[in-house]
Parts: structure tokens; C-alpha cells; sequence
């Protein structure tokens, strides 16, 4: 099989660093040496293994694009930027109808389907590449779907902690608060807790010291009224690695799609990757 050229975005953020390094060591892929960065960060290249990639900013990258489709006339991008860039590089990819994958959380998420939808350009968006999650995320939209109202009048308090860089709530987070309201719990996704603080998240939680930087421990716990009856619901994931084959997972089926194209859909989810459909 030809290796895949993919542009990884989000350099020098510690997510998209992970993907570097082990997609310049993964034989099905070819990274493109430019990642699209922040208009604030001030370095203009970093070096990942060995491998230099230029550090394209966001008053740059419409020039910038020019060089490097000419170079690399084929490619999917993956997206591990801020929050509050993915509908404006949503835009910029369907524009520039280049495929990708974003995973990064935030932004206006039906704003973000629309763009994609109404374009030409095929992309996989979710708020977790985990695979894991997602199927369990799975379950419990079946749970939602099949059972509405089986919580009714349980209180529901949703706690999520991550590494204190993460700028947003979890996007996991808000739609498992989602699936726990069909299910008759009544609870707003604002008020859940955000913890993002080391020494709470070392000392309260017991989260390893190595993995304080780059962690989601989420915890969705359901009282009865009465107090009788309490259901807990965890996932606790350390470091990054788990998102990486979700993610390389995410780009195998969306060069598929682009081998043959399915003219009827364009926005694609990590269960869509899941179902191989």
C-alpha cells in the first residue's frame, strides 16, 4: 500500500507532537514537514525525531497552502489545535478541500457539521479519537435511546479532570451529559466540574505524577432520591497513546471514503470509523 501523506496541525502542542512521533515511525504514513500553528506561538520550526516541520501561522497559511499542495498534492490533515480555531480551520480545509480529522474539542460543534456538510471535502470529527470511550459512548446513546427516563428523578453530578493546559470543558464530558439526560437525569452541562489543578488532581485523586500532564479521568456518579441506590460510571485514561490508533483509525477510513467516495455524506464520526461504514 502507498503511504499516506498526512499534514499533522497543532505543532507544538503536546497532542500533536504524540501523533508526530508516532506517525514518523508508522511505515503506512508520509507526515508532510508543516503543521498549522497559533498566531501567538513564536517559534517558526521544531524538530520531532529527527524530522523538521515549519510552523505555518494563521496570517501565513493561505500562502502557505499553495506550497505545499504543489508539493504534497494529496493529503489529510489531523487536527490537534485550540478549541477556538476548529470552525475557522473547518473553513479553511473545506476551501482548501483537504480531508482531515479533528479531534480537538471545542468551537460550535453544529456549525462545524454544517461546514462540512455543505462542502466537498470529507472529514472525521469527535471529541475523543479513544476508541474505547467512544464504544462506550455508544452504549450508553443505545442505553438513552432504549430506555428514556430510566434515572428519572436520580440527581447526576459529572466530574471530569485533565491536564491544567486543557482550555475547555470536556467534549466527552458534555455529551455523555447528553445521553444521562435522556435517561431522565436532570443536569446542565455547565455545571460540571473542571478540575485542572496538579495538587488536587495528585493528592485527591491519586492521578500518577508522570501523567498529571496529560491525563482525562471522568467520573458520572447517579444518587436516588431516597439515597438508596447509587450507580458510578468511569473512564480514567493516563497519557495520550490511546488517541493515536483512534486517530491513524480515523485517517485509514477516511482515505478509504476518498477511494470511494460516498457522494451522499461528507461528516463522519468515530462511530461511523467503529462501524467501518
Amino acid at each position: 500500500m502507498d503511504k499516506i501523506n498526512i499534514m499533522i496541525n497543532g505543532l507544538p502542542g503536546n497532542v500533536a507532537k504524540k501523533m508526530a512521533r508516532f506517525a514518523i515511525n508508522d511505515d503506512r504514513f508520509n507526515v508532510v514537514p508543516f503543521s498549522l500553528t497559533g498566531q501567538e506561538i513564536e517559534e517558526n520550526a521544531i524538530t520531532i525525531d529527527q524530522t523538521p516541520f515549519e510552523l505555518v501561522r494563521r496570517d501565513k497559511r493561505d500562502e502557505k497552502i499553495t506550497r505545499i499542495k504543489t508539493q504534497f498534492a494529496a493529503f489529510i490533515a489531523i487536527d490537534y489545535t485550540h478549541p477556538t480555531a476548529v470552525n475557522s480551520n473547518a473553513l479553511f480545509y473545506t476551501r482548501n478541500q483537504i480531508p482531515f480529522v479533528m479531534g480537538t474539542t471545542g468551537g460550535d460543534r453544529e456549525q462545524l457539521k454544517r461546514i462540512v456538510k455543505n462542502s466537498s471535502t470529507p472529514a472525521v470529527i469527535a471529541p475523543n479519537m479513544a476508541q474505547q470511550v467512544v464504544g462506550f459512548q455508544a452504549m450508553m446513546e443505545y442505553a438513552a435511546n432504549t430506555f428514556p427516563g430510566l434515572f428519572e428523578g436520580y440527581t447526576l453530578e459529572v466530574v471530569e479532570s485533565h491536564q491544567n493546559g486543557k482550555a475547555d470543558t470536556s467534549g466527552t464530558a458534555k455529551a455523555m451529559v447528553g445521553y444521562f439526560n435522556k435517561l431522565g437525569a436532570d443536569f446542565d452541562v455547565n455545571d460540571i466540574k473542571m478540575i485542572r489543578d496538579p495538587e488536587v488532581q495528585k493528592k485527591d485523586w491519586g492521578i500518577p505524577k508522570e501523567h498529571l500532564t496529560g491525563h482525562g479521568w471522568h467520573t458520572y456518579t447517579l444518587k436516588s432520591p431516597d439515597g438508596s441506590a447509587l450507580f458510578e460510571f468511569k473512564h480514567n485514561i493516563n497519557g495520550r497513546d490511546i488517541y493515536v490508533s483512534g486517530t491513524f483509525d480515523a485517517v485509514l477510513f477516511l482515505k478509504g471514503k476518498l477511494i470511494d467516495p460516498d457522494n451522499s455524506k461528507k461528516f463522519y464520526t468515530m462511530i461511523d470509523v467503529l462501524n467501518k461504514e
